[in-house]
Formats: structure tokens, sequence, C-alpha cells
């Protein structure tokens, strides 16, 4: 969310960030509610200190026996009891007003983010590995002989309808060990702390890091209020909800292998073969809660800990900056990487490494004491896919595929695989 006061002290800036996003400006609508609702509550603090000076005269009538002016002044406390009542309301009404418009205004992209209208001005910044040479026509992961065995749709349609899956016996355990291994390398090596956290949150929640108001209609709820996350973000970021840390605390660095859930509303047609994009499906999340000063700094690094999944893995990646049009709701900058599907023959998406700087934290009036004393601070946050698992199982089977039907695996997955390092075309680790 932003602070109103940024946009009234330079609105035209507000208004200039926004048109980079493609919007059309916003302040003289923003401002022209946030000055009827000022009016509205100074109004109501005259009536008010009306209303205590007419209180205080009408025990003095009282205690001089003038009986007239007692009635005349307890009259009109009452009326301006009602009056300040009156005001209080309109001024409520009209601060909720402001409230709404502002949480449905996306963040406001940094300078360094490539202006553009959508994926096709992305900017590409860095590349690993190289595309291995095949002497034969690879096929997308559910077309290849030793995945069909363990990657059921018939049977999931059956049950929960279109964008479901179900993985059986060995392609099941592969999915598994790439979960089990993400989270050990993010732990191990990169120090994050893991959680396992519910997948049912309040409403509150899902406002806090952007799903709502706007876009609900993207995410499940529940008949009992509560909504089924679309990402692990919402639980990790909003541990700091309505909270105020301290500053030794930071950065909070956490990690969680979660089930997610997404409607895929407006998705209609894309990627309906396969199980690219599902209704259903698991990531490893990162999330940092930190400072001001350090968000920059932190994004970099988280983007370094997802491509260390895939380097890890042996996967082709490119690393991208999504343009202005492409960039997500609540974030002043994001990192794409987009790994290489052979069978796509095409880079897809497996991770966004965004930073918010402190756009959640006020939705959540999450802040911070200074290490040197002063006034709280809002927290900045940060949030990236490390990976999503799903995902990452296609890019190891399309990348690993033989001409035989059988894949090769990633070498850092035999332990997880009980020493396998092959599926073979019948579908068996081996």
């Amino acid at each position: 969310m932003h602070d109103i006061r940024v946009i009234r002290d330079d609105p035209a800036a507000f208004d200039a960030a926004l048109s980079r996003r493609g919007l059309a400006p916003l302040s003289p609508e923003i401002l022209a509610l946030d000055a009827e609702r000022r009016a509205r509550i100074n109004a109501a603090e005259t009536a008010q200190a009306e209303q205590n000076r007419a209180s205080k005269e009408v025990g003095a009538a009282k205690a001089r026996g003038d009986e007239a002016a007692f009635e005349e002044l307890r009259t009109l406390v009452a009326a301006k009891k009602a009056e300040v009542a009156a005001m209080q309301a309109e001024a409520e009404a009209l601060d909720a007003e402001l409230r709404d418009l502002l949480m449905t205004i996306p963040n406001l992209p940094l300078e360094s983010v490539p202006e553009g209208a959508d994926e096709n001005d992305n900017l590409e910044i860095r590349r690993w590995g190289e595309p291995r040479a095949l002497d034969f026509t690879p096929v997308e992961h559910f077309e290849i002989a030793g995945v069909r065995p363990g990657m059921d749709f018939a049977t999931a349609a059956k049950l929960s309808g279109a964008r479901f899956v179900m993985l059986t016996g060995a392609v099941a355990r592969i999915h598994r060990a790439l979960a089990q291994f993400m989270l050990d390398l993010h732990v191990d090596r990169h120090g994050l702390t893991e959680v396992w956290a519910p997948v049912l949150v309040l409403p509150a929640m899902m406002e806090g890091t952007g799903q709502l108001p706007k876009f609900g209609e993207d995410s499940y709820q529940t008949r009992e209020g509560w909504w089924l996350i679309p990402t692990a973000e919402v639980t990790l970021t909003n541990t700091v909800h309505g909270d105020l840390v301290e500053h030794a605390t930071l950065p909070r660095r956490m990690v969680a292998h979660s089930q997610c859930f997404r409607s895929e509303a407006g998705s209609a047609g894309r990627d309906t073969t396969g199980m690219l994009r599902q209704h259903q499906f698991e990531k490893v999340e990162m999330v940092s809660i930190t400072d001001a000063e350090s968000g920059l700094a932190e994004h970099e690094a988280m983007t370094r800990r997802a491509e260390a999944v895939l380097e890890a893995l042996g996967l082709p990646y490119r690393t991208i900056v999504l343009c202005t049009g492409d960039m997500g709701f609540g974030a002043r900058i994001t990192h794409d990487l987009e790994v290489w599907l052979p069978g796509q023959n095409r880079y897809r998406e497996i991770s966004s490494v965004s930073y918010c700087g402190d756009f959640q934290a006020r939705r959540m009036n999450a802040r911070y004491r200074p290490a040197g004393g002063g006034r709280p601070e809002f927290v900045h946050t940060l949030n990236g896919s490390g990976l999503a698992v799903g995902r990452t199982l296609i890019a190891v089977l399309e990348n690993g595929q033989q001409a035989d039907g059988s894949v090769e695996l990633p070498a850092v997955l035999k332990p997880y695989l009980g020493g396998a390092s092959r599926l073979t075309a019948g579908g068996e680790l081996s």
C-alpha cells in the first residue's frame, strides 16, 4: 500500500511512476478523497471542542441555579454530540474508501526497471549453461516413455477435473526428492530457516501480501472464510504482520515447502497439456524480511540462491528483469529465472524473485525499531521461488531424456533416490 504523505508531497512523481506501468494518473482522485476526509476530521475535532466547552458551561449554570441556561446548554451539548458522531462516521467512511482505493494500486517500479508493455520487453541480464545437443527429436515431459507410467492426467481429471495430475512410483519419488534437495540446499548452504506453515490463512493475511482485494478470483476461499495460499509467500511474509520487531533480528530469511493453490483465472487455453500450469502444485518458497537499506542487496542474493538450485541440477537457464508492464502487483523489481525445456524448444519461467520495498509492510503494519533509536520504520520484504517443484521436475525430465525413452537424472539427487541415477524407459529407477 502507498504512503498518502508521499502522494501529497509529489503527486506528479507518483503519477509518472504509475504511467510506467501503463496506468492513468490517480493522484487527483486520491488527493480529492484525502482532502475531503481531512476536512471531516477537522470539522469533527472543532465540533468536539465546542461540545467540551458547552459541557463545562452546563455544570457552571447548574451550580449557579440558572435553569434556563442549564436547559439551553444541555440541548446544545446533545446537538454537538450528535454532530460529532455524524462527522466522525463520515470521516471513517472516507478513510475506508481511501484505504480501499490505495489497496488496489500496484507498487511503483524502481527507476532501473526497463519500461515495456509485456513479456516481449523483458531484459535478459545473464545466461548459464548450454542446452544439450541432441541427436533425436526431444519430446515434452509427459510424452517421455519412462515418464508415462508415473504421470497420470486421466485419473486426476476423474478425481478433480482439468489442470490436475497424479504422480506415482518413480516419478512421484523424483518429485519428492527435488523438494527435499531444494530445502537442504537452502538450509545447509544458504543459511535459511526452514518453516512448516499452514496453507489456510485469514483474509487479512492475503490482503497483507497483495492477493486481496484485487486478485481474489485467482485463489480459492473455503466456506469458513479461510483462503488457500497461492504460495508460501503469504504465510512467511505475514509472520511479522502487525509486529514491531527489533532491528537486531533482521534480516529474517525463511524457506518453506508447501502445497499451493491457484484458480489460474484468465489462463484458459494456455499450457493445457502436461503439468506446467496446475491448480494444485508444490513450491519451495524463500522470503526475506529486512530493513530499508538492505533490500536491493538482498534481492540480488535471493536471485543467486534460486540460480544455485538450477546450477546444481545442471539445468540451463537465463535470468531476466521483468519490464514495468509484466511485473507483478506488489513488486518494485522482479528477476525471473527461465529454464530451458527442450520439449518446447524454449525457456520457461521457473522462479520469480521480487523486491517489494515497504509496500507489503504498510498493508501488514509490520515495522522495526532502528538500531540507533528513532521512530519505527516499515520493514522491507522480498520473496522468490526456490524453486517451483513441478516445473523443476519437468525441466529435469526433459533435459535428461534419452533417445530410448529413459531419463538421466542429476547426480545431486542420487542420495535422495537410494543411489539411483536413471529413470528407465519402463518407468523404474535404476
